[in-house]
């Protein structure tokens, strides 16, 4: 065949059609508000499903090529995250990040995710994509936790009472039976309506004092600025961090530098926005994948006393895993529309 002719070899003519001759056509695509993916993902199968995922990461299962950025000055950044899986579709996520949408009442990131069948490219379900950015990044924190904190682990602390709080708050009891979960913020009466809304949690003001009890600390804020002491973790605790927030960040430098350290990717040691500020001017090497371990490739938590760290920046194949759940169970229950394509 001459070059971009595309008709099947072998064919006798009349038996197919030119390229010329076929156009795409009204196509039904399935549709999932932020309200409908909420509805279909299950947070436990998600946690299942993302060790699942960070395991074939580690297998070279995944793609997920670099994802590019268009930064608009003064106002945020888009990012474009593909990733693709065998057995899965195809996913792509546009997430845009707008501090300054707080003031108008919308979240500050904003993002919508679109599932291409694996056979053909055609779409096949276009959804919301804000609430999966929120719970997989959460439930990335919590499985680290859940995957390194010690089995006997009692007490939690949640620092941070906004998106990212009220999603570990969410998911932090389906891993462990915490006696608590001390919730802390830099505005109280906000860690009061959170902690209000789960009846192990409650509202602490002492922040010192939260941690040192703690065997789990979650580190969920926008601060331009570490959040904790290192001397406050006792040894034995976990601690995970996914704020963003450069040129530093929430999480102690010290920390991430002197004990234990765990990631999604060593991508995460990258410039920002792809990798996480508080990492920059570290050596990669010294730092485990949560897929590597997962796999056995590597040792998570090696004795009782050690404080391991998750350091999170967020990774295309979180939200393949979460898009793909959330498509599959709505179309069992039926929930969503359909547009035209």
């Amino acid at each position: 065949m001459g070059e971009g002719d595309t008709s099947a070899k072998g064919a006798t003519p009349g038996d197919a059609k030119a390229a010329f001759e076929i156009t795409k056509g009204d196509r039904r695509v399935m549709t999932m508000s932020e309200a409908d993916v909420e509805r279909a993902l299950d947070v436990r199968e998600l946690l299942d499903g993302l060790e699942d995922g960070f395991r074939a990461l580690e297998l070279g299962e995944v793609q997920s090529p670099a994802r590019p950025e268009i930064t608009v000055p003064g106002k945020g950044f888009s990012l474009a995250m593909p990733a693709w899986r065998p057995g899965m579709a195809i996913a792509v996520k546009v997430v845009n990040v707008f501090d300054g949408n707080l003031a108008l009442n919308l979240p500050n990131h904003l993002a919508m995710i679109t599932l291409f069948e694996p056979d053909t490219g055609a779409a096949v379900c276009v959804m919301d994509g804000t609430y999966i950015t929120g719970i997989r990044t959460a439930a990335t924190a919590v499985l680290s936790a859940r995957l390194l904190s010690r089995p006997d682990a009692r007490v939690a602390t949640v620092i941070g009472a906004g998106v990212q709080g009220r999603e570990h708050l969410r998911l932090l009891p389906a891993i462990r039976e915490f006696a608590h979960i001390n919730v802390c913020s830099l505005y109280p009466e906000e860690a009061e309506r959170l902690a209000a809304r789960d009846p192990l949690a409650r509202a602490i003001h002492d922040l010192e004092s939260a941690v040192r009890e703690s065997d789990v600390i979650c580190l969920a804020t926008h601060s331009a600025a570490p959040v904790v002491e290192p001397a406050w973790v006792k040894p034995g605790s976990h601690v995970s961090s996914v704020g963003y927030h450069p040129p530093a960040g929430e999480l102690p430098v010290g920390l991430a530098r002197e004990h234990r350290l765990f990631v999604e990717t060593i991508d995460a040691f990258r410039p920002t926005p792809v990798g996480c500020a508080e990492l920059a001017g570290l050596d990669p090497s010294r730092a485990t994948t949560l897929g590597a371990v997962i796999a056995g490739n590597a040792a998570g938590r090696e004795n009782d006393r050690e404080i391991t760290v998750y350091k999170a920046m967020g990774i295309a194949m979180e939200d393949m895993v979460a898009a793909n759940l959330a498509y599959r169970r709505g179309r069992q229950l039926r929930i969503g529309g359909v547009m035209d394509w």
